[in-house]
C-alpha cells in the first residue's frame, strides 16, 4: 500500500515559499511528451522507494540513514563518471538512474523526519535555476559564457548573504561584502577544493592572464621546494625537524595548488585528470608485473634498470594500442 506523503513541513519558512513563487512568476516553460513521460516514471520511482521504506518493505532499506548512505552517494557519483568514459549509453543511463535513486532515498528519509520532501528538492532547484538565469528568464544580458558565469557567482553571493539574514561573515570586516568563496565545502577532497576556490576567484576577474604565467609559478614553487630540500640536514633536532617538515608540507602544497590551477585554467577538471593518470599508472604497473611473471621473476626482485625497461615497454604498448584505436575510428569514419 502506497504511503501517504506528508504535507510540506511546517518548519519551512513561509517567506521562502513566497520567494520561490515569486521567482517562478511569469516564467513559461512548455512541456513536451518527453517531459510528461519522465514525470510519470519519476512518480513511480518515488512511490517505489517509499514502499521499500514502509513497515512491510525491505529490511535493508528500512535500516538506512543519511549517514549510512553517504558512501553509496559517493560511489554512485564515481560510477557515473566511469560509465561516461566507456561511451556505453545504456551503462551511462543506468548509473545516472542509480545516482538519482540516492537523491530520492535521502529525500524520503528527510520527509520521514518532517524536514522536507522530494517536491521541496525539485522546487528548490527549479527556482534556483530560474533565478540564476536572468539572461534567459529576465532582462539581464549575457553575451558569452564568461558573463554568464560572472553573473552566476554574483547571484550566488547575494543568495548566501540573504540566507545569512544580511549579517556579515565572522571572518570579514564590518565594511566587507560576503566572500565569493563562501560555500565551498571544506569537506571536499583537497584537489576539488582547490579547483572550486580558484574557479570562483577567476569568475570575478582574479586569474592569470595566460598559461605561461601559471607555468612560471609552477617553476617558482618547484625551485622553492628544491632549495628547501637542499638546505635540509639530517642533524636537525626534534623541534627543528618538525619545523622543517611543516615547511616542506607547505611547499609541496603550493606546488600541488599550482598544478590544480593549471588544469582549471585549461578548462580541465583536475580530479578527473588525476583519476585518469591513476588508471594509466595502474595499467602500466600491471603490465610490468605480468611481464616479470612471464620471465619467471617477481617484479619486486628485478633490478632497477629492468624495471625501467618494462615501464618503457608498457608505455610503448599503450601508445600502439592508442594508435590502433585511432586508425580503427578513422576507418569507420571513412565508411
Amino acid at each position: 500500500m502506497r504511503r501517504k506523503l506528508r504535507e510540506r513541513p511546517s518548519s519551512t519558512p513561509a517567506v521562502n515559499a513566497r520567494a520561490r513563487v515569486s521567482a517562478n512568476a511569469g516564467v513559461s516553460i512548455s512541456l513536451n511528451d518527453r517531459d510528461k513521460l519522465a514525470g510519470k516514471w519519476f512518480e513511480k520511482l518515488v512511490a517505489l522507494q517509499a514502499r521499500l521504506r514502509a513497515p512491510n518493505g525491505c529490511p535493508w532499506d528500512r535500516e538506512q540513514t543519511h549517514e549510512s548512505l553517504r558512501k553509496f552517494l559517493i560511489e554512485e557519483t564515481y560510477e557515473v563518471l566511469d560509465a561516461m568514459e566507456t561511451g556505453d549509453a545504456r551503462e551511462f543511463s543506468g548509473e545516472l538512474g542509480d545516482l538519482l535513486l540516492q537523491v530520492i532515498f535521502h529525500s524520503i528519509l528527510a520527509e520521514e523526519a518532517g524536514k522536507f520532501t522530494i517536491s521541496d528538492v525539485i522546487e528548490s532547484v527549479h527556482t534556483k535555476m530560474v533565478r540564476r538565469h536572468p539572461h534567459v528568464f529576465g532582462d539581464t544580458k549575457a553575451a558569452n559564457s564568461a558573463e554568464v558565469l560572472k553573473n552566476w557567482e554574483q547571484i550566488k553571493a547575494s543568495e548566501r548573504a540573504e540566507a545569512d539574514g544580511g549579517k556579515k561573515s565572522a571572518h570579514l570586516s564590518e565594511d566587507s561584502t560576503a566572500s565569493i568563496l563562501t560555500g565551498v565545502p571544506r569537506s571536499l577532497p583537497a584537489v576539488l577544493e582547490a579547483y572550486q576556490l580558484t574557479r570562483r576567484a577567476s569568475r570575478v576577474g582574479f586569474d592569470w592572464d595566460n598559461l605561461e604565467g601559471i607555468l612560471d609559478k609552477l617553476d617558482e614553487e618547484k625551485r622553492e621546494l628544491q632549495s628547501l630540500v637542499a638546505t635540509n640536514t639530517r642533524d636537525l633536532g626534534a623541534a627543528e625537524g618538525r619545523t622543517a617538515g611543516a615547511r616542506l608540507e607547505e611547499e609541496v602544497g603550493d606546488l600541488l595548488f599550482a598544478g590544480v590551477n593549471i588544469a582549471r585554467f585549461l578548462g580541465i577538471d583536475p580530479e578527473i585528470a588525476l583519476k585518469k593518470a591513476n588508471r594509466k599508472f595502474k595499467e602500466r604497473f600491471h603490465f610490468m608485473e605480468a611481464a616479470a611473471g612471464a620471465e619467471g621473476m617477481e617484479f619486486a626482485n628485478l633490478p632497477r634498470e629492468r624495471k625501467e625497461e618494462l615501464w618503457n615497454s608498457a608505455k610503448l604498448t599503450e601508445q600502439k594500442k592508442g594508435l590502433g584505436a585511432r586508425k580503427t575510428v578513422g576507418a569507420g569514419d571513412a565508411r
